[in-house]
């Protein structure tokens, strides 16, 4: 870690990954239990989702499936897309991505920063719908001349990205003290391919899937049925169904969160922790605390994802009225 950026780089994916690792002294204040945050968001898309960005790129060219004038073609929440659209424009590809309307605008004019070409879909359809982003994107893949699937959803460079880099990130920089690794799963890549890499390390590391109110996966994770999704803020979390690239094998405890601890817990990791991040990181640090709370053991090491900027949400959970307009209370 010493080393970085002692020596230019050949391309901006070069700087993916290495991630700082910091701890939450305010939030955690009477904790004896110490909760640390993955800052993804200091990766230079400004998400965990530059990870695989990168990593699918780069397998797609091996395979020989991507080649030069080529199209990537993603359903996208908006991190994902954005993680390809920095991975193409230093590579000279098109992207065309899918987004469901409920993601953010300034998501969207991110994508289209890059040169991407974004599509807009219902939020509110099933997921065996013509219309699902995720449908929509495959049929596309299929008609454009030269064009790939990214397919994060079921690419096994997804999990493998995150258990080449972000799992031996942690153990080194935790140097194998970690207890609690906390993620969601929109994909499951992130989840799967780090929790696979410290079990291996240490079997007795608890692997904690969080999960947004509304979503399929914890219900999954508890009784083996897949239930009826509803509606939710949260993005880039929680899926109405069950991805390829999630390994439940591997997570040993799923909890949920409502949009409204995810939302206040992620504008106080700003106001009091100094740490600009959305929605997501939100989500994992509530349910985090909570467990460290829980567990009041100054031994244990307690890591929370801390997925993306919060610039992407300035006009949602940053913005009063819209926290208003969604029935939630702002602090402070």
């Amino acid at each position: 870690m010493t080393e970085r950026h002692r020596r230019p780089y050949s391309d901006v994916t070069e700087l993916v990954g290495w991630t700082p690792l910091v701890r939450l002294s305010r939030l955690a204040g009477g904790i004896r239990t110490p909760v640390y945050g993955k800052c993804e968001f200091m990766n230079p898309g400004g998400s965990v989702k530059d990870r695989i960005g990168r990593a699918i790129v780069e397998a797609a060219e091996a395979e020989g499936r991507l080649k030069e004038g080529g199209t990537i073609v993603e359903a996208t929440s908006g991190n994902t897309g954005l993680a390809l659209a920095m991975a193409a424009s230093s590579r000279g590809y098109r992207c065309v991505f899918i987004m469901p309307d409920k993601m953010s605008v300034e998501k969207r004019k991110l994508l289209k920063a890059f040169g991407a070409e974004v599509i807009i879909t219902r939020t509110d359809v099933d997921p065996d719908h013509p219309d699902h982003y995720t449908n929509r994107a495959r049929r596309l893949a299929e008609e454009i001349p030269g064009a790939v699937l990214a397919d994060q959803f079921y690419n096994p460079a997804n999990p493998r990205a995150h258990y080449e880099s972000t799992g031996p990130e942690l153990w080194e920089q935790t140097e194998g003290r970690i207890t609690h690794f906390f993620a969601g799963a929109g994909t499951g890549g992130t989840i799967t391919g780090t929790g696979r890499f410290l079990k291996e390390q240490n079997p007795a590391i608890q692997i904690v899937g969080v999960d947004p109110v509304g979503s399929v996966i914890a219900g999954y994770f508890r009784t083996g049925e897949i239930g009826e999704g509803e509606t939710y803020q949260v993005e880039g979390l929680g899926n109405d169904k069950i991805p390829g690239a999630l390994d439940l094998d591997v997570v040993d405890d799923y909890v949920t969160v409502s949009d409204t601890q995810a939302f206040r817990m992620a504008r106080r990791l700003t106001r009091e922790e100094g740490l600009f991040v959305g929605g997501s990181a939100g989500l994992i640090v509530h349910a985090a605390l909570e467990r460290a709370r829980e567990l009041d053991d100054p031994e244990a090491m307690v890591v929370a994802v801390l997925c993306d900027w919060g610039e992407h949400y300035l006009s949602k959970l940053f913005d009063d009225q819209w926290m208003a307009d969604q029935g939630i209370e702002v602090e402070g």
